[in-house]
């Protein structure tokens, strides 16, 4: 397993993987989508393309961007790109909760999560780094 960085530029992305079945993962979708479980997602296109748009609207298209440790990674996002989303301000509770997997995935300190929480779009049009380590570190009532 790599070490965590310690540098304090914020890399692109910080990803935390699940080894799941397709089952699994294709009743993770219905569930993001509000829909009931049961059927199950063919990845074979995503595999072999890169991508497969499912349907359109959030969750819609199942993504494969490589392989970890010879098992493909799969991830689902919205059919649309990044220009088209309507981005909103996440609030302080969910950033909490990404907060607490960069600790425990990367063993990040509250100063870099605050940095790297701040560049992302969404929460780079409410969050200032300061803004972001104040709200890290109250408790999860306080919201």
């Amino acid at each position: 397993m790599a070490r965590p960085s310690t540098t304090r530029t914020a890399p692109a992305w910080c990803p935390r993987a699940y080894l799941l079945t397709t089952g699994q993962f294709s009743d993770i979708a219905a569930q993001e989508r509000h829909r009931p479980p049961g059927a199950d997602l063919s990845p074979a296109t995503a595999l072999r393309t890169g991508r497969d748009r499912l349907w359109p609207g959030r969750y819609g298209t199942l993504v494969c961007p490589g392989s970890l440790d010879h098992t493909p990674v799969l991830t689902l996002t919205a059919s649309g790109g990044l220009a088209d989303a309507d981005l909103r301000a996440p609030r302080a509770a969910y950033l909490r909760t990404i907060a607490a997997g960069l600790v425990q995935a990367h063993g990040w300190d509250l100063g870099r999560i605050a940095d790297y929480l701040g560049t992302r779009p969404g929460a780079d049009a409410q969050w200032t780094p300061t803004a972001l380590r104040r709200a890290l570190a109250e408790t999860a009532g306080d919201d």
